[in-house]
């Protein structure tokens, strides 16, 4: 619950956040799952809209739409893939090349959704690259650069390469969870066109765990 809302940037057409991890961006069906970003952000800012997300247990920048004219624009440009974004995890292990990509298919592993799965024959196409910043004893601080937006991507990504992020409840070994009480998963920043100037304009959020 603190800070309530952490507010990156707003003007009379968007609004960017720092969202902790732990809160969901959109309200879940049960009643304690209500609480979430959207809804917070609505108390203050009634027009505001969802325009991508990011996994509860995320952390980090995202961005609401103040206005129809706004959501379409920005929307188009994560449809078209003209943002960029990039996310700070600690992964289990020592990842071994300094760069890289994984370029695997995801689907959703239906009988243990919401999971997902690498799939070659019926999954989407699904780009990630990766650098590594730096080693600790048992972990490795990753940058990763998703090129596609799939679900649980950067989560499934690594753990494909076994290397599993710290404190993945849903995908990480006993060893990984038991280091972290948390996912060690934090949207960096994002880069967009700003819908009404047309600037090319960054937001960062300082990593927690870095």
């Amino acid at each position: 619950m603190t800070p309530y809302l952490d507010i990156v940037y707003q003007d009379d057409d968007i609004v960017v956040l720092n969202k902790p991890s732990g809160l969901l961006t959109v309200p879940g069906r049960l009643a304690e799952h209500k609480d979430c970003l959207q809804n917070r952000v609505q108390t203050i800012l009634p027009t505001a809209t969802i325009v991508h997300r990011l996994d509860m247990a995320t952390s980090g920048i995202i961005l609401m739409a103040l206005n129809k004219p706004a959501h379409v624009e920005i929307s188009r440009q994560f449809e078209k893939r003209q943002t960029q974004k990039s996310y700070i995890a600690r992964v289990y292990g020592k990842v071994e090349n300094q760069t890289g990509s994984v370029d695997q298919p995801l689907i959703c592993d239906w009988p243990n959704r919401p999971k997902q799965k690498v799939d070659h024959q019926h999954g989407k196409k699904s780009l990630t690259h990766y650098r590594v910043l730096s080693y600790q004893e048992n972990s490795t601080l990753v940058e990763l650069t998703p090129v596609t937006g799939r679900s649980h991507q950067l989560r499934v990504h690594m753990l494909s390469l076994g290397h599993p992020i710290l404190g993945d409840r849903l995908y990480a070994h006993d060893k990984a969870l038991t280091i972290s009480p948390r996912l060690q998963l934090h949207a960096q920043w994002l880069t967009i066109m700003h819908p009404v100037t047309k600037q090319t304009i960054t937001f960062n959020a300082t990593c927690p765990f870095n």
